[in-house]
């Protein structure tokens, strides 16, 4: 067992704090938050991640998980102490390191011996030089401090599964006690480990999100191809991915990527490059193609209905992805926000993020309790989210309920064929056979 702080309680901390308890470790999950903690200890949670809940009452109720809005004890209590807290964009594009400034000088106020400081936030590459330069400048006395890159590959709706069964784990370390101490932490999970210097670390997270980011505009701009041709992007990418060296995974066709890890790392990312003097050519293509795909989906609302001043338009989906709250970036939002701007009447379902939707978006959209709510008396519906239950919507009652049964596949969630011949006007993404006696 390993007594274990873990700094920051967002989606990454929690997570992280939970899953380290449920493998009998002692765990203390900071925030300076106090109300953040406050609903933790009273048992509620800050946001939506499926199976997380009954993890943190499971540890939490057992005394393996504890929470604490002061850093002090904590720190003093601990071993191996995890940052885990947000790093956003900054208005330049870089990431925004003041949290894990902030983390790291609180660590340095607080040990009273040797640590292994674990940088389990997304951060650029030589954040660990940087986070052990600030504790060894901080520092009261002399204490053997290892900074560990250890880079989290956490995806929202899946987190815990991806916590306790990951692909690989990252390790970038150079010092040989602190390896062995991380390879023992993670040894229950029975996972390929994988050690490097800690810059290669860090730079191995950028890498994987920037290609999952760059499958996803690839696809994008397939679908929005075979559109124009007349060709089936489903069979296309059955096709190709059959190949070992493709896959399928990932290539899935729609509004392109949002949420709080992939846009924010694609353009820190491009920040790194250009400051090492490297043109990051295919990272600027995979960011023009994600902004487009809004754009495109609004055109072709458009050329469906005509002006969409005083349309009544139901919005299927207000997260990022289906399986959580989350609606940072959300393409989702985006859409509404188009629709609202052009004079829409939009009437808007979300399975778990409506609160989260309703306090960035106010009034501006209504929103309803159920799919066929929002899509009752309207003259389109788009479907921008791609939850299970709007996966397996009941056509014929749409077709009943619409004024005018246009349906927007923003999400490339069905055959066109079964959604024409249940009598509604199917709309992709990148249609190019819009009749102009639909408008």
């Amino acid at each position: 067992m390993h007594r274990i702080g873990v700094i920051g309680a967002g989606y990454v901390g929690l997570v992280t704090a939970a899953c380290l308890a449920e493998l009998g470790n002692a765990v203390s999950c900071i925030d300076s938050d106090a109300e953040k903690i406050a609903l933790l200890r009273a048992g509620t949670l800050p946001f939506f991640e499926p199976g997380l809940l009954e993890l943190v009452l499971r540890n939490h109720h057992g005394g393996r998980l504890r929470f604490a809005d002061s850093p002090g004890d904590s720190v003093r209590a601990s071993d191996i102490i995890f940052i885990a807290v947000g790093t956003p964009m900054a208005p330049d594009g870089q990431a925004d390191l003041r949290q894990v400034r902030a983390a790291a000088l609180d660590i340095a106020a607080f040990i009273d011996g040797p640590r292994i400081i674990v940088n389990k936030s997304t951060v650029p590459v030589q954040t660990a030089d940087y986070v052990a330069d600030l504790i060894c400048k901080h520092t009261q006395g002399d204490h053997a401090v290892c900074v560990v890159s250890n880079p989290e590959f956490l995806r929202e709706g899946t987190a815990i599964a991806d916590f306790m069964r990951p692909d690989r784990i990252v390790i970038g370390v150079s010092d040989a006690a602190a390896e062995n101490t991380m390879r023992e932490l993670y040894a229950p999970l029975q996972a390929p480990i994988l050690v490097t210097d800690a810059r290669t670390a860090e730079m191995i997270k950028y890498t994987a999100n920037a290609f999952l980011a760059a499958k996803i505009s690839f696809v994008n701009e397939i679908a929005n191809i075979c559109e124009a041709v007349d060709a089936n992007i489903k069979d296309v990418i059955s096709g190709a991915g059959s190949d070992k060296r493709i896959g399928v995974t990932y290539m899935n066709p729609g509004l392109g990527f949002g949420g709080s890890c992939l846009p924010k790392d694609v353009l820190a990312l491009h920040h790194m490059a250009q400051r090492a003097g490297v043109a990051p050519r295919i990272l600027d293509a995979i960011m023009a193609v994600n902004r487009s795909q809004v754009v495109l989906l609004i055109e072709n609302l458009e050329a469906a209905v005509g002006s969409l001043g005083g349309k009544r338009i139901g919005l299927l989906g207000l997260a990022f992805k289906a399986n959580t709250d989350d609606i940072r970036e959300s393409p989702a939002i985006t859409v509404a926000r188009r629709l609202c701007e052009n004079g829409a009447i939009v009437r808007a379902h979300d399975p778990a993020a409506v609160e989260s939707a309703r306090a960035l978006l106010g009034d501006s959209i209504a929103y309803v309790s159920t799919s066929y709510e929002a899509a009752n008396d309207a003259d389109a519906l788009v479907v921008a989210t791609d939850w299970n239950e709007y996966k397996h919507i009941d056509f014929a009652m749409l077709k009943k309920l619409m004024a005018v049964p246009i349906l927007v596949d923003g999400r490339g969630l069905y055959d066109r064929r079964k959604v024409e011949d249940s009598g509604l006007i199917y709309v992709g993404l990148g249609d190019r056979r819009l009749m102009p006696a639909l408008r």
